[in-house]
Order: C-alpha cells, then structure tokens, then sequence
C-alpha cells in the first residue's frame, strides 16, 4: 500500500468507523501495538559536502583542462588530481600555513608531479626505441583519448560492418522519400 497517504492503520480503521467496511479481526491487537512510524521527509535531498570541495572548485577553475585530461577512475585507487590538491591545501592549512600560500604550494606541486609523469614516459619511450621496440602505450593518458580509443572499433565499424551499413542505407532512403514528400507537396 505505498501508494497510499497515511498508514495501514489509520486507513482501516476511518474505513470502519465509517461503516465501509468491517472491522479486521488484526485490528484491535494493532490498536493495543500499533507500528512503528517514522518520520517524513520532506523531498529534499542535502548534498554530501565535503570540507575540501571548496578547494576542489578552485582547482578546477584554475585548471580547466584537468578536468578532461586526469580522468577520475572509478575501480581505481588513486584519487584524482583535484582531491590530492585539495587534501594538500587542508594539510598546509592545518599546519598554520595561509590560504593562499598553502594553494600556491599543492600548485606547484601538482606541476611537479605532472612533470614528473611525463618526463617519465618520455624516457620509457627512447629506452624502447633504442632497443628497437615498439614505444608502449602511455601510462598516464587524457581522458579524451582514452574514450577516443575505446570508440574507435565502432566508428570504423561504421564502414564495414554489413548490419550498419544496411542501417544507414534505410535511413538514407527514409530520409530521400520525407525530402521527395515535401517536395511534391509544396512545404519546402
């Protein structure tokens, strides 16, 4: 009865002392013990905010492009960029550091470690080609181009694959037959 307004209780017995309906015989032992109630919400959810989100923003709009470049992984361990810089901001702070002083701080650090990163990467590369093997894929690679690779055997998909192909042809038809419709009937 979750459709319903009010409890199971208060229902049956206005149904009864109105004569609708007869009296249950579980409604008296549920008078004596009635269920328990809980209270009602009022429709709004509260947003779980955490005490670092503040400085999270702020990354952000100092680093727009970090938002599609450091991809947040969902079945992974290491917390994205954004939240290490705002737990090194909470940590300088605490320490008495200023606000400014301490954001200036995880900045750089968050370069630092970005090139680091690179630098890296750059020198996994040259060992490979020096010993004539192919480069590896890279380790730390944006967001964008991650999602470009998982799409790529669908787009190509497009153009070989004989049920897309069919797919396309119909609506290419389908869209030739509105086109000669509107023609014929003077809309265009």
């Amino acid at each position: 009865m979750s459709y319903m307004r009010g409890d199971l209780l208060t229902k049956t017995r206005k149904l009864v002392k109105g004569l609708a309906k007869p009296a249950p015989t579980w409604l008296e032992a549920m008078e004596e013990a009635p269920p328990v109630t809980f209270p009602r919400v009022d429709g709004k959810i509260k947003k779980i905010e955490m005490p670092e989100d503040v400085y999270v923003k702020k990354f952000f709009k100092k680093h727009p492009d970090s938002l599609y470049h450091d991809a947040i992984k969902i079945s992974g361990f290491d917390p994205p960029p954004a939240r290490v810089f705002a737990w090194r901001v909470l940590e300088l702070k605490e320490q008495g550091v200023s606000e400014d002083y301490a954001m200036a701080v995880a900045d750089f650090e968050y370069h630092k470690e970005k090139k680091a990163k690179k630098k890296a990467y750059k020198e996994l590369k040259e060992i490979a080609r020096s010993e004539g093997k192919e480069p590896p894929p890279d380790p730390y690679p944006s967001a964008i181009k991650e999602i470009q690779a998982e799409e790529k055997k669908y787009v190509m998909d497009r153009f070989y694959n004989p049920k897309v192909i069919e797919i396309a042809n119909k609506m290419k038809e389908e869209r030739d037959m509105l086109l000669q419709d509107r023609a014929a009937s003077g809309q265009w």
